[in-house]
């Protein structure tokens, strides 16, 4: 069994063995351990030592830390009030690595003492180095557990967290965009704006689809954000304008990049897209708590399933929870992404390369004999037309669409260039929805439903022939508290409307008949439109109708 940092050039002998041999535990103690590592598999041995506190933490570290022929060191959690860290190497470096740097070594302060998780990485020691001697600096490495780390930095967050500042007066630039970066994460930010403005650079965060203003940057450190901006995610610093650069530097997320030339500068957008994020249910996105309105949608062959909604409306969100609803040991399901956001145990996911397309892809994956595909999206003609050919020749292929509503889905694919008979005769659900934002579950007050907001639902009662059951419930006013950053929302549900494309509309799909005819069939044969289902999300007290009329028009 591999110990925590491996066997040293000094004793080829087991960390276990070798703290046996220190009387600093027993054989009972390493078959706790190893018992324990069964479990947690990720767990080396040493750091396993330390979590079950088999020995004091500094005589273990000294052990390993003697063992390896380098000194120990136990961080402070609040080494960052400590010791300015993040003036010798970046945050984002210490994160990726686990390193810290924590003091110097000698009186002349020309050695500095940088505590590793894993000092055995020569490739992180090398660059780890390469960082100090830039700044004319020695390193003298020493050992620290990963757990020391962590604490340290989870401390740095709650501080962050709970001044909801984001800038801090005399932080350097390094130090600066990765606390607005961290505090984004922490605030559940779909995208960070960096904005140079006329006198000032302003820090806006996306939270639940609305843009906050979080704080303002003064004009003199621009450059030197974007420098960094620049330098951590890829980008040509030289040149100015359109580049695209991602950052990996934050083990939970992918962050993807984007820069453009305005009139006052270069203005950054960050999107952040958690990794190996928990992939909710269809019901708990907020499609009708009925599986067999799922199966009918959903459980298919021989056809396409669509989700249409305009950009960040969360389509691939739906897309994942239907291929995690539909995946089986016996089913092959392959998607193509750009990029891929999130690893699904037993999918087979390709991405979009730079070589690639989604239709290159999509005629390979042909080949691979699966049952279900999943497009990312449906952009252009040529994709559409393999898409359909998949469909027709014996496979579901489930995919994402720009338009406003389900039935505005079959005239996209007709402007594609797809006929009407092709696409009458593979369609089978297109799924429309728009994401409105959850009432704070902290701070929502309950009143009874006003005058104006009873005729609201009479009136889209009346127009698409449904009746709501709002008697005997109550709403609620969205007031605003720190767990909400003020705003009375927290998260987004999804109102959805469900277009099963049946006989009759297949006909009328075929017979190339204006989407305003088919519009009229689909109520007949049961469709409501987006509205409805908001609506009842206001009834259940999930939402506002003051959030439904912002999202929707009707």
């Amino acid at each position: 069994m591999a110990d925590l940092f491996g066997n040293s050039n000094k004793k080829n002998v087991p960390l276990g063995v070798y703290l046996i041999r220190k009387n600093l535990i027993t054989e009972r103690d390493i078959d706790t351990a190893l018992a324990y590592q069964k479990e947690h598999p990720e767990k080396r041995i040493g750091e396993i030592f330390h979590t079950l506190n088999l020995c004091s933490d500094e005589e273990l570290l000294k052990a390993i830390g003697e063992r390896l022929g380098c000194k120990h060191a136990l961080i402070p959690k609040n080494i960052f009030e400590k010791f300015n860290c993040s003036e010798y190497i970046p945050f984002d470096t210490m994160r990726q690595h686990k390193v810290i740097p924590f003091g110097f070594a000698d009186k002349n302060r020309s050695t500095m003492m940088v505590a590793f998780a894993d000092p055995e990485n020569q490739a992180v020691r090398k660059r780890v180095e390469l960082i100090l001697m830039n700044k004319g600096l020695k390193m003298e490495v020493c050992v620290t557990f990963a757990t020391y780390i962590d604490a340290a930095f989870d401390e740095l967050d709650k501080k962050s967290g709970k001044t909801t500042e984001y800038v801090v007066e005399g932080q350097d630039t390094t130090q600066l965009v990765d606390n607005i970066i961290r505090s984004a994460m922490n605030k559940r930010a779909s995208d960070i704006h960096f904005e140079p403005m006329d006198n000032r650079m302003r820090i806006r965060f996306r939270i639940d689809g609305d843009l906050i203003e979080v704080t303002n940057i003064d004009l003199s450190k621009r450059d030197y954000i974007i420098g960094r901006l620049k330098a951590i995610s890829g980008m040509h610093q030289e040149k100015k304008g359109m580049q695209d650069g991602e950052i990996n530097s934050y083990p939970e997320f992918n962050i993807r990049v984007s820069s453009q030339e305005n009139i006052y500068g270069e203005k950054f957008v960050l999107r952040l897209l958690r990794k190996n994020a928990n992939i909710k249910s269809l019901f708990d996105l907020g499609f009708p708590n009925d599986e067999e309105i799922i199966k009918k949608s959903f459980d298919r062959r021989n056809c396409i399933a669509m989700v249409a909604a305009p950009t960040g409306e969360g389509k691939t969100t739906t897309l994942y929870s239907v291929i995690q609803f539909l995946n089986k040991p016996s089913i092959n399901i392959t998607t193509i992404e750009d990029p891929v956001e999130i690893r699904v145990p037993g999918i087979n996911q390709v991405q979009v390369g730079a070589n690639s397309t989604f239709a290159s892809n999509l005629r390979t994956i042909l080949r691979q004999d699966p049952d279900i595909i999943l497009v990312g999206e449906i952009r252009d003609q040529e994709t559409a037309e393999i898409a359909i050919q998949a469909g027709q020749t014996g496979h579901f292929v489930l995919s994402t669409i720009h338009t406003v509503d389900a039935v505005e889905a079959i005239t996209r694919l007709k402007k594609l260039g797809i006929s009407a008979y092709d696409v009458g005769s593979v369609l089978a659900t297109v799924i429309a929805q728009r994401l409105v934002r959850r009432l704070c579950p902290k701070c929502k007050e309950e009143r009874d439903f006003n005058e104006a907001e009873i005729k609201e639902f009479e009136e889209i009662g009346n127009r698409f022939g449904v009746e709501f059951d709002y008697k005997g419930h109550k709403t609620y006013t969205a007031k605003g508290c720190e767990y909400c950053n003020n705003t009375g929302y927290y998260e987004r549900i999804a109102a959805v409307e469900i277009l099963n494309i049946n006989d009759e509309l297949k006909d009328k799909i075929i017979e190339d008949e204006p989407s305003s005819e088919i519009r009229k069939a689909a109520f007949k044969c049961g469709y409501k439109p987006l509205v409805v289902d908001a609506f009842k999300k206001v009834i259940d007290g999930v939402t506002t109708i003051e959030e439904v009329k912002k999202k929707l028009a009707y």
